[in-house]
């Protein structure tokens, strides 16, 4: 027999592979012929409510229904959509792709088919084609009416001002009052069309992609977003309600979540009857049981909502679609159902590499023709998306010939309004059906319209649109990352695809640009592409820096405005002067510092030609931004004098009342308070630093002549001169902190924090006695040396030996005595001690500080007052004293502060007050793609370093990080050829068997994350801070 012809199909068109769509059958393997049959006709109701009838062969599976609806609107992204009807006991179930349509939809002539959106994705960055996200805007809308999205009326009034926005356009009061008049989005609209006629009035410009955009941005936020809510009871015949995201399965209480189990640690969905189980993986600190069991209505909702779960693990998860298992030769026990389609995964990999032609579709009420992909990658770089399907088949050839024969009588014919027929040769429309299509519609363009349109794009500049910090979805790639909290995405085995991001999208401008790197691998015609569509200049770059660092600088500023005053607000532990004190001068700062942030965004919008793109010339500059509010900054100065003393009357506080230390102490335990509790207090201080670098480094960038230069010169003026009046109240507020951390970390000790006491290095050494060298934790002041050992008590603390008093101490050369190296004996008037150091540098460093510190004891006449506690130390916990006993050299995923002195001892490291003074200046955050030794892909984070210390979070957005690395210890260094890492900007962080690749955006970018890491992990030799200076006072 000769080959039979190859016909394209729309299942290829939509990127299925040949067989896997629907079959059930092993690799290689054909069904079974399927008769044609006669043809059954089924009527779709589309999200912009209006109708379509379809005719498709009665045996045919669902996927062919599926699939001809997708092929009428040209959705390429058709995956994230279902087929929902009532079923016989007029319960809504999902159209099974697999089997045949008769056998699911019994009376087609009487039961509506809704395609309505099934799989909601964690970022709405995902949907890379515009006509998707004006689908989902659809939906949303959809859902607004229904009630079935619920939230507080100033959200609803945001969201319904987007969609006005979308279909009507820029704000007009009269015709915003008629189309609110005539279009009501959800119940009692009347009490709400003020409010969504002054966020209406803000959205000017706002292009109706946008919109969408701007839309989902708000919707997905919602706790209710996506959510179908299954009712059931717990164990205790508690009414709750079940339901399934890309997260995993939720637990609500009305419309409140109470509970999440993430797919991490899901171990075995299955129903039993009317019994729903779930097996959860073994956790020891987890307080529920192995299996959970809820009771629903019946065996047919919990079925149902079993094929949900099943549905959403896979298309999240999974990388591919699951193959079928073989079925039994005797008995057939449990459900055959399985997930049929393309993944997330398989969808985003095909819509990246495939490529689309810019093909016009119809808002319904919109006046405004809108463009698919309106600046999105040119079209060569996507696969063209028929405007024609030509023959559809299914299954066999045979198959397509039945189909073929059908088509030969009738033709299909799906009627639009305004634009002409669309043919889907292959099914037909009825002819009874004449209802048209207003919107969602792609219709042919002609080549007039087509000249027309590229004239008009050449002329818009090109954007992206801003893609959130990657979503994580299932890998084998990041075993060394867990962390399985219930509130939120788990991320043990997780890691994030390297097309979850699309690589250009078109961008708002209330959405800030820095999120916009793409987590996929980039090819060099992409890098082309978004060469020519982003701002290259360095100048950009470093107003960007200003954005994301501002954003970490903002969520800091929430753990003291937001989260403690919360805390604080329900226990009575802390009295009402010290409560007035601390938040009457944070909260100023927190206000000015929103807006802030704001103008940056809007800046940095209009600077890519997001917004208003006829006025970008005009705004690619950032001096006058930061002049105009760093002289509001200069306001707020009177605040900034009284962080000194709230450090010091919270310190008192806590001394004198047992019942604030404790509330302290549970404070910092909290995931939100990453940092020592003190340390956000300093935070402002340090801003003012990062403001001055900024502005330092963007008037060296500029010439003379630039249009920005006065006002970025003016700039640095201003905060120059602000930080010269609070740089010695920051170095003593800075001391007072460490001073009060290290006692925290201490036991045996009386009396660490005195006036007139510096600290000036703390660190790692060995000490030699008789028993040999000795790992000894030592802490050296400006009028004394402790040297310590790991205790035995529960909090780990480090326990003091003894002391040496610096005046009169001499520093001996020893290495040839003892045979030791990097080896001195330090003799005081009453006791020796002699020590090693691992490496030469490092014993130099001590060496230098040692004899600064003893000059400094030179100069001061004080007696030094005694410390050694006379009596045993109690056992009470101290304040945030992390358990350390088994510091991991890799990531950590317990969000307690880790101390410094934890990671010195473990790393055998050393720290100076400079080290900590120029860590605070070299904070940053931003986005950056992590790559593990071994594997392939690259994930997308939201990375804040401080404190020696990268914290790894999904977004920005997120209020506590997933996991922490401390780079103290560790090697930075350029890939080597022979790591096959052939991208740019890559830097690589690697101590012992640990080895973490990172990639920065831009070569500007680059580098500060190179200049920042390099101050926490270089031991070159500095000019201490404290040299030749007057001690503190407090």
């Amino acid at each position: 027999m000769g080959e039979t012809e190859q016909r394209p199909t729309a299942g290829s068109r939509l990127g299925a592979q040949e067989n896997a769509g629907i079959s059930t059958l092993e690799h290689g393997q054909k069904p079974p012929l399927t008769p044609p049959g006669k043809l059954i006709s089924i009527k779709i109701q589309m999200l912009d409510d209006t109708q379509e009838t379809f005719e498709v062969p009665q045996r045919a599976p669902g996927k062919v229904l599926h699939d001809a609806v997708c092929n009428h609107l040209n959705l390429v992204e058709g995956d994230y959509f279902g087929l929902e009807f009532p079923d016989h006991k007029k319960m809504m179930v999902w159209l099974d792709l697999l089997k045949p349509v008769m056998k699911q939809i019994r009376r087609p002539k009487h039961v509506v088919v809704k395609f309505v959106v099934k799989f909601f994705p964690p970022d709405h960055a995902q949907l890379q084609e515009e006509l998707t996200r004006y689908l989902f805007a659809l939906q949303v809308k959809q859902d607004l009416a229904q009630g079935r999205l619920t939230c507080n009326d100033t959200s609803t009034a945001l969201l319904i001002s987007h969609i006005v926005q979308s279909e009507i356009g820029d704000f007009d009061e009269t015709i915003d009052r008629e189309h609110l008049a005539k279009n009501k989005y959800i119940p009692q609209q009347e009490a709400l069309e003020d409010k969504i006629m002054e966020f209406h009035r803000k959205h000017t410009g706002q292009t109706p992609a946008e919109s969408d955009f701007q839309l989902l941005e708000i919707a997905r936020r919602l706790e209710m977003y996506g959510i179908r809510l299954h009712p059931a009871k717990d164990r205790e015949g508690t009414k709750i309600n079940l339901a399934v995201a890309n997260t995993g399965i939720l637990v609500f209480q009305g419309h409140t979540k109470i509970n999440a189990f993430n797919w991490a640690k899901v171990r075995k969905l299955s129903f039993k009857r009317k019994r729903f189980l779930i097996k959860l993986r073994p956790d020891v600190n987890s307080s529920f049981q192995d299996t959970l069991e809820f009771l629903m209505a019946s065996r047919d909702f919990c079925k149902s909502f079993w094929k949900i779960c099943v549905e959403h693990h896979a298309f999240f998860r999974l990388f591919e679609e699951p193959k079928p298992k073989p079925k039994p030769v005797l008995f057939s026990r449990g459900s055959s159902f399985r997930f049929s389609g393309r993944t997330q995964k398989q969808v985003l990999d095909y819509v990246k590499e495939g490529g689309h032609k810019k093909v016009q579709f119809e808002r319904k009420h919109s006046k405004i023709r809108s463009i698919r992909s309106l600046t999105a990658q040119p079209s060569e770089q996507h696969a063209e998306v028929p405007k024609q399907s030509s023959s559809f088949a299914y299954g066999d050839d045979s198959d397509a010939a039945a189909v073929q024969s059908c088509q030969q009588g009738k033709e299909l014919k799906a009627s639009t309004e305004d634009t002409g027929q669309h043919k889907s040769p292959s099914l037909k429309k009825s002819p009874k059906e004449g209802r048209k299509v207003d919107g969602a519609v792609v219709s042919a363009v002609e080549e007039e319209e087509e000249a027309a349109t590229d004239r008009m794009q050449q002329n818009r500049p090109q954007s992206q649109q801003p893609s959130t910090a990657g979503s994580l979805t299932g890998s084998p790639h990041l075993s060394e990352l867990s962390i399985n909290s219930q509130g939120g995405p788990s991320v043990a085995n997780m890691s994030l695809s390297p097309n979850l991001s699309p690589d250009a999208k078109q961008s708002s401008p209330l959405i800030s640009p820095l999120l916009n790197d793409p987590s996929c691998i980039r090819t060099e015609e992409e890098e082309e592409v978004k060469k020519k569509r982003f701002p290259t200049e360095k100048a950009y770059f470093i107003a960007k820096e200003v954005a994301t660092t501002e954003r970490t600088y903002l969520k800091d500023l929430e753990v003291i405005t937001s989260w403690f005053q919360s805390a604080v607000s329900k226990e009575d532990c802390m009295p009402e002067t010290l409560k007035n004190l601390i938040f009457s001068n944070f909260e100023p700062l927190h206000k000015f510092h929103t807006g802030f942030l704001k103008e940056i965004e809007q800046r940095l919008a209009l600077w890519e030609g997001r917004s208003n793109a006829h006025i970008k010339g005009g705004h690619q500059r950032i001096g006058d931004v930061m002049l105009k509010n760093i002289q509001g900054m200069k306001q707020l100065t009177i605040h900034l004098w009284k962080h000194n003393e709230i450090l010091t009357e919270l310190e008192n506080g806590i001394k004198n009342s047992r019942k604030l230390e404790t509330f302290c102490r549970d404070f910092e335990l909290q995931k939100v308070c990453y940092l020592p509790l003190n340390t956000f207090l300093l935070r402002p201080l340090h801003r003012l630093m990062h403001y001055k670098q900024i502005m330092e480094r963007l008037c060296k960038h500029y010439p003379p002549n630039h249009v920005d230069f006065r006002d970025s010169r003016a700039a640095l003026a201003e905060i120059t001169e602000m930080v010269a009046q609070l740089h010695g109240n920051m170095i003593k507020m800075e001391n007072f902190q460490k001073l009060h951390e290290l006692k925290k970390d201490l036991i045996g000790i009386d009396n660490l924090v005195i006036p007139g006491r510096e600290f000036i290095r703390l660190g790692s050494l060995s000490k030699l006695s008789g028993k040999g060298l000795q790992q000894r934790m030592f802490f050296l002041f400006n009028d004394i040396l402790l040297y310590t050992s790991r205790g035995l008590t529960a909090s780990n603390q480090f326990k003091v030996h003894g002391h040496l008093p610096l005046y009169g101490m001499t520093i001996e050369d020893s290495e040839e005595e003892w045979g030791v190296p990097h080896c001195l004996t330090l003799r005081g008037q009453q006791q020796s001690i002699i020590v090693a150091a691992s490496t030469r540098a490092e014993i130099d460093k001590w060496i230098e500080d040692i004899q600064m510190a003893i000059d400094l004891a030179e100069k001061s006449s004080d007696p030094v007052p005694e410390l050694l506690a006379s009596s045993p130390p109690d056992n009470k916990d101290p304040l945030s004293v992390s358990d350390c006993t088994s510091l991991p050299a890799g990531l950590i995923s317990d969000q307690r502060p880790v101390s410094i002195s934890c990671i010195c001892w473990y790393r055998m490291q050393s720290l100076s007050f400079y080290d900590i003074l120029q860590s605070d200046e070299n904070q940053l955050s931003g986005n950056l793609l992590r790559k593990f030794k071994n594997s392939n892909g690259w994930q997308k984070l939201w990375v804040v370093f401080t404190n020696f210390c990268m914290f790894f979070y999904k977004s920005h957005q997120d209020n506590h990080p997933l996991a922490s690395l401390p780079l103290l210890g560790y090697s930075l260094t350029i890939p080597s050829e022979s790591e096959n890492i052939h991208k740019d900007y890559v830097f690589k962080l690697h101590f012992k068997s640990h080895v973490y690749y990172f990639r920065a955006e831009s070569e500007y970018t680059f580098e500060r994350w190179m200049e920042v890491i390099r101050s926490a992990t270089s031991s070159a030799l500095r000019t201490r801070a404290l040299s030749h200076r007057e001690p503190h006072t407090y």
